[in-house]
């Protein structure tokens, strides 16, 4: 059995922006985790996810030993920090976007996330 939870119960993240790029770094909160993100949040899944900002090319790098991977999203800044008309076109609030994904974790692995889940239900966790 299988409990949906939001990534930022499996891992935190890091970010950072270079003109119109983002990098969004996405770190287990334990090593037994990493597996589970190596194999659900894929390029094609940030990809959907990010699929409001449009992004013309996304690359992830696994980091195995840090028990992290690395994305690089293309063209997701609104033209990058200085040409940008919105306000918040940071790369360094995306991290919390890709954090909201769900994400499928076996309920052995439960007691391993940030905040483990009680209930027996199999809704996302919100809180």
């Amino acid at each position: 059995m299988t409990r949906t939870v939001e990534l930022r119960l499996a891992a935190h993240g890091r970010t950072g922006d270079k003109g119109n790029r983002s990098n969004i770094s996405v770190i287990a909160w334990d090593p037994a985790l990493y597996p589970l993100l190596v194999e659900q949040i894929t390029e094609e899944a940030v990809a959907r996810h990010f699929a409001g900002r449009r992004p013309t090319r996304v690359m992830r790098h696994l980091l195995p030993r840090l028990h992290a991977m690395n994305f690089v999203l293309d063209d997701v800044l609104d033209g990058g920090v200085n040409d940008a008309l919105n306000l918040d076109s940071h790369g360094k609030a995306l991290s919390f976007v890709v954090l909201a994904m769900p994400l499928e974790v076996p309920e052995h692995l439960l007691p391993l996330l940030r905040r483990p889940i009680t209930d027996h239900n199999n809704t996302m966790e919100t809180t």
